[in-house]
């Protein structure tokens, strides 16, 4: 539930006014068979070498029609070829080579390590956490098999953020994907209300026309300094309150909950997130101040993105944190009065 926050008398009129913030190079590189016999004689002619040859041949043929080549997990398999490319990349060939990795459940990437089924067919580790079997052949997937040439060939490509399809442009190696994904301007936002049961999601610019349709209740002060009220503070069990505070062209979203974090220990926690991204919030500074007589508790911090969410916050206890016998050393017949101010770097 959000019960209504108001401005205390002297700071101005309340606002509603919810308006929007604004690499291949060219030669070498193939598949290595490794050493052609068991031999240890030297020389560079013979049946020795024309066998070496043909089985370079005919893995780089399997490997580029298939792009299977795998090896036990146990270590008890016949020994693989290896694949070697060049490592600036293959710009002609990488659409190609990249839909090779497609996930057939997700359509996302199989990205290293890649364990394939015992016929060679691949699935993402995500997607392998919840089959029982194979879903290309229906084939068991356990014992798990590392395919070593296909994670060789993984590492000379740039792979596509997954949020292309909602406008990110960058390619990357598998190893930066996971991070730059978690920070992707691209990536889909959910409604950050709290407590709500909404499952809104869309891009970053229609979050607040989002809040200003289905979240009419919410009230939005303007400046960098106003004061959240917080009424009814002794309404039992969990509650929410919520307020929009709108300064330096960007929403901030001001967050009080309360909860029994601990059994038979209610408390309160308040924080403020920017309607933006996690770089967009490193620009701003919060402090909130709760103000009685001979008495202070101050919290400074930088706003999370609503790409966090409250939770996490409350979950690290990375904001201000009281208890309901400090709530009441603040409070003015039932109701909270918190100072919020929003500064810029």
């Amino acid at each position: 539930m959000l019960p209504p926050a108001r401005e205390l008398t002297g700071k101005g009129p309340q606002r509603e006014d919810m308006s929007r913030p604004s690499s291949a190079g060219p030669g070498g590189g193939g598949l290595g068979a490794g050493k052609a016999g068991g031999g240890k004689h030297g020389g560079s002619g013979g049946a020795g070498t024309a066998a070496a040859a043909a089985a370079v041949a005919a893995a780089a043929a399997a490997a580029s029609a298939a792009g299977v080549s795998s090896v036990a997990g146990s270590g008890s398999a016949a020994p693989s070829s290896a694949v070697s490319l060049p490592t600036t990349g293959l710009p002609g060939q990488s659409p190609e080579l990249t839909a090779l990795f497609e996930c057939p459940v997700c359509f996302d990437y199989v990205l290293p390590p890649i364990l394939q089924c015992q016929a060679g067919h691949l699935v993402c580790n995500q997607c392998r956490q919840k089959l029982s079997c194979c879903p290309t052949c229906r084939g068991p997937l356990t014992p798990s098999i590392r395919n070593l040439a296909m994670e060789k060939v993984a590492s000379t490509l740039p792979f596509p953020c997954k949020y292309s399809s909602a406008g990110c442009l960058l390619s990357l190696h598998h190893s930066e994907k996971p991070d730059h994904e978690e920070v992707c301007e691209f990536r889909p936002y959910t409604c950050p209300c709290p407590g709500a049961t909404c499952k809104w999601h869309g891009s970053l610019e229609a979050v607040m026309p989002h809040l200003m349709h289905a979240h009419k209740s919410i009230t939005t002060l303007q400046g960098e300094d106003i004061v959240f009220l917080a009424t009814d503070i002794n309404l039992p069990g969990a509650v929410d309150w919520v307020m929009m505070q709108s300064c330096f062209s960007h929403h901030f979203m001001l967050v009080l909950e309360k909860q029994e974090k601990y059994e038979g220990h209610q408390q309160f926690f308040a924080v403020v997130l920017l309607i933006g991204t996690r770089k967009q919030a490193e620009n701003f500074a919060y402090r909130m101040e709760l103000n009685g007589i001979r008495r202070r508790l101050t919290w400074e911090a930088t706003p999370r993105s609503i790409h966090d969410g409250v939770a996490a916050a409350i979950m690290n206890s990375d904001c201000l944190v009281f208890d309901t016998s400090i709530a009441h050393l603040f409070a003015d017949n039932g109701n909270l009065g918190i100072n919020v101010t929003i500064s810029m770097f």
